[in-house]
Parts: C-alpha cells; sequence; structure tokens
C-alpha cells in the first residue's frame, strides 16, 4: 500500500493523505490541488501560500452550500459540510509557517467551522477545558454510550496535529463503539494550546496528562480504574512517557513508536528522512519556545525514552508503519524491547499485507485504528463485537 502521490514532494502529500484519511473528498481535494500542482515543484516551503489560498477557497464554497442547508433546516447535511470546510482549514493552516498572513485567521475559522459543525450535527463531542498549573489544555471529550461509569483513553497529539486530527482519525468513534469513552488533547505545544495560549512544548508530559486523569476522575462517567493513554507520531513520546510516570494509567498504546526523537533531529539536520511540515525548523523552534537551533536542541534534549519505558507496568502497545519515512521503525523495536517491566507487551508493525506502512498509517488509518481500539478494549474492560 502506498501514499497517493500527486505532488512532486513528500510534504504536500501528506497533507493530501491527512485530509483524505480524515474524511475529506477525493474531487474536491483534486480541485483544491490541480492549480497548485506545479507549485510544489520548488520544494515544501516555497508555494504554501497558494496552497492556503486554494483549500480556503473550497472552504469557503462549502461553508455556502452549508448555509443553504441550514436555512432550509437540514442540519445534518449542513455539518457534513462543514466538516469537510474545517478539515481543509485545518490541513491549510497547518502548512503555513510560523507567523505567516492569514494562519491565525484561518485557525480562528477553522475552530468555529468545527465548532458550528459539531452543534448542527449534533456530533458526539464536547469542547471542555483542563486546568493546567499555567492555562488550561483544551480538548474533546466523546462519551461512550450507555449508562454508568466508563473506560476512558487519552488520546494526545503530535508535533503539529490538533485535537480535531485526533477525532477526525476515527479512534473516538472506533473506542466509543467498544464502549470506551475518548479524550482528545492540545497539550502544550499543539493546537490551541500553543496557538491561543502559546503554551510550548512539555517534554515530561506526565504534567499535563496527570492533570487529564485528575478531570476524569472528578466526572461521573468515567471509570477511574480503567484510564488509558495513547498518542500519535510525536505522541510516541509523550504518551510511554506519561503511563511511565502516573500510575493511575492502566493501559497504554502508541500509534507510531518515537523512542529517541532528539536523535531525530540531529537526523534531520543532516537531511536523512521526511519532514512532517513545512518551514520545519520555524515550526519546532514555536512549539518548543526556542530562540534558535542551539536553544531548540538544548530544549528537546529530554526527548527519548531510554531509561522511561522500564518504568510502565501496565500493558503497553507499539505500533509502527513498516516504511514510515519520518521516524524509523527500529525505534519502535528499541521502545518494544525496553518494555521489561510491562505485564502485557505487544509490538505490531503494519506491512504491505494489510497497509499503513507509511508514518501513522498515513497510506490507511484503518488498520491501526482497529488495532489499537481493540487493545483498548482488551485491557480496559471494554467490548471487541
Amino acid at each position: 500500500m502506498s501514499l497517493f502521490e500527486y505532488f512532486p514532494n513528500y510534504i504536500w502529500n501528506l497533507s493530501v493523505a491527512i485530509a483524505l484519511e480524515s474524511g475529506g473528498r477525493i474531487g474536491e481535494i483534486i480541485d483544491m490541488c490541480q492549480p497548485i500542482r506545479d507549485a510544489a515543484a520548488s520544494g515544501a516551503d516555497a508555494g504554501t501560500p497558494q496552497f492556503m489560498a486554494r483549500w480556503v477557497e473550497m472552504a469557503d464554497r462549502l461553508t455556502g452550500l452549508a448555509d443553504e442547508d441550514d436555512k432550509l433546516g437540514r442540519g445534518f447535511s449542513a455539518s457534513d459540510k462543514l466538516e469537510r470546510a474545517a478539515l481543509y482549514l485545518f490541513v491549510a493552516e497547518r502548512m503555513q509557517g510560523h507567523g505567516s498572513p492569514g494562519r491565525a485567521d484561518t485557525y480562528a475559522r477553522a475552530l468555529a467551522t468545527f465548532a458550528r459543525s459539531t452543534e448542527l450535527g449534533a456530533i458526539n463531542r464536547e469542547r471542555v477545558e483542563i486546568p493546567l498549573a499555567t492555562g488550561t489544555m483544551p480538548a474533546l471529550f466523546t462519551r461512550a454510550p450507555g449508562d454508568g461509569p466508563k473506560p476512558v483513553v487519552v488520546y494526545c497529539n503530535g508535533l503539529d496535529s490538533c485535537k480535531e486530527l485526533l477525532y477526525w482519525s476515527g479512534l473516538p468513534e472506533a473506542l466509543a463503539r467498544r464502549g470506551i469513552s475518548t479524550l482528545c488533547v492540545d497539550q502544550p505545544g499543539s493546537g490551541e494550546a500553543l496557538r491561543l495560549q502559546g503554551l510550548p512544548v512539555d517534554p515530561h508530559s506526565e504534567s499535563w496528562a496527570s492533570r487529564a486523569v485528575d478531570w476524569l476522575e472528578a466526572r461521573a462517567d468515567v471509570d477511574a480504574a480503567r484510564i488509558g493513554m495513547t498518542g500519535i507520531s510525536l505522541g510516541g513520546h509523550f504518551a510511554p512517557r506519561a503511563v511511565a510516570h502516573e500510575p493511575r494509567f492502566a493501559s497504554g498504546a502508541v500509534w507510531g513508536a518515537n523512542h529517541n526523537w532528539r536523535e531525530v533531529q540531529d537526523k534531520r539536520i543532516r537531511k536523512e528522512g521526511e519532514n512532517p511540515i513545512p518551514h520545519y525548523w520555524s515550526h519546532v523552534f514555536w512549539a518548543f519556545g526556542a530562540s534558535g537551533m542551539d536553544d531548540f536542541l538544548a530544549k528537546s534534549a529530554e526527548m527519548g525514552l531510554d531509561g522511561q519505558m522500564s518504568r510502565i507496568k501496565v500493558p503497553f502497545l507499539v505500533t509502527h508503519g513498516a516504511k514510515d519515512r519520518q521516524i524509523s521503525v527500529d525505534y519502535a523495536h528499541q521502545s518494544y524491547d525496553q518494555l521489561v517491566n510491562s505485564p502485557r507487551r505487544e509490538l505490531r508493525i503494519f506491512t504491505e499485507r494489510e497497509g499503513g506502512v507509511e508514518h501513522v498509517g498515513a497510506d490507511n488509518m484503518a488498520f491501526g485504528r482497529d488495532y489499537i481500539s481493540d487493545w483498548f478494549a482488551d485491557t480496559l474492560g471494554g467490548r471487541s463485537e
């Protein structure tokens, strides 16, 4: 199975893959991408303003069509269009450099469109804010059906994702079918926490993950003894680090291992492997609150899991794509091998037989989503049929 490669560079193709896997329509995506195909030939960074202009234009069209549905009292149809409009706005914003013209406005529109879609579509996701030592952690809570307290999974971002993309990965819906709720978080360094509050990455993820557990424990619809955690991409550092240091987590998993992300930066300096976004160094400096390369490398020095995985004493799953072009599959083996004190450890490498071989299943997220959902059903007492 392969990534859909419409453009001549990986980063632009990754954005298209994210949109497709998150509910975008191929015809709309082709309409957006055809006029800017040549712009991608100049490199990942050069044509990003044109990328945003075309994707925002499609979002405008869909919003107008949704308005027509709404006036006729057709809220579900309006919501379906607004979902895609919000998706295209989030993807367009993600492609821009920090501080680039129109980026902040596009993000604000994306949030507002997503919220309106939630309301009109009566979608099972509630925006909440979890208090942190400084500021708050915005999140989306998806409830499992039925009465009484349910198990729940805390689901965190990677470097460049947001809680809305976490929701669109389909994992919250898959977990809900299995009787498990989900809390998708914009932790410091991502989503709203970074863009609207200026909260930088905290490598010690237990500091914010523990606050999520505090918040969940106070809810009558949560079984506090059955709280799990997972993360996507750079969440492959955050989730295991949090599970290693927060004993209230009962199970964990990663959607893409990220055992030594500080080492990955040395490789990227040497131009080894693919970057996830345009304007990469500008983004990581912003996300880490760093003044430049030396400061960033110092701040990211603790982004490694040697000595951390052995602290995990609950069931833990490591997944990875066999042909991940961003993060080597070797890191998945390192994380798994160091789970020496987990009572139940598992390593799942997705191959061409099923798909999901690219970074966090950008070519096909279905198999990772199913496998991780079934893992939590098994280890948190959900259901799988």
